[in-house]
This record gives structure tokens, sequence and C-alpha cells, in this order.
């Protein structure tokens, strides 16, 4: 699986403009977010679609999520977003 390509961050630019606001994170590079100096947040797409990897808690390692369709971006947003502030 590789990570996502200007083409699959295109198509989850409305993720990422949810992420952007989230006031603990960086983006240091499209599409990667980085909370202090660690890694957050990154996104890799796949023929099976688009995928989230994202650390939930502080430390730990990554988790990933399919995010291709709404009601998974949703989730993994709510998600995402408790992570990013706790």
């Amino acid at each position: 699986m590789k990570h996502a390509g200007p083409a699959a961050l295109d198509a989850l630019e409305p993720l990422l403009i949810e992420m952007r606001k989230c006031e603990s994170l960086r983006e240091r590079k499209r599409g990667a977010f980085y909370r202090g100096g660690s890694g957050f947040l990154h996104f890799h797409e796949d023929p099976e679609g688009f995928f989230a990897d994202v650390k939930l808690e502080q430390g730990g390692d990554f988790t990933r999520f399919r995010v291709s369709t709404v009601a998974e971006r949703k989730r993994f947003l709510n998600l995402a977003r408790k992570a990013a502030s706790a």
C-alpha cells in the first residue's frame, strides 16, 4: 500500500480541511499531520480505496482506517479528533 499521492489527496481534501482545524496538529507536508515532534496521521491509497493511519494514543502505534466512503470518513473524523485533543 503506497502513501497517498496528489490525486488521492485531492479526493481526500474535505477530510484534510477538517483535520487542519485541530489546533494540536501541524501539517508538515500535505496529508501528513504531526502532534509535537511525532507523526500523528497520514494517508494511503490502494486499489481497495483510501486509508488513514492515525495514532489513537500518544506513543502508540498507528491504527489503519478505511476512509473511502462518507460514513467511513465521519467515523474516522470522530476518533481522530478525540485522539488529537487528548
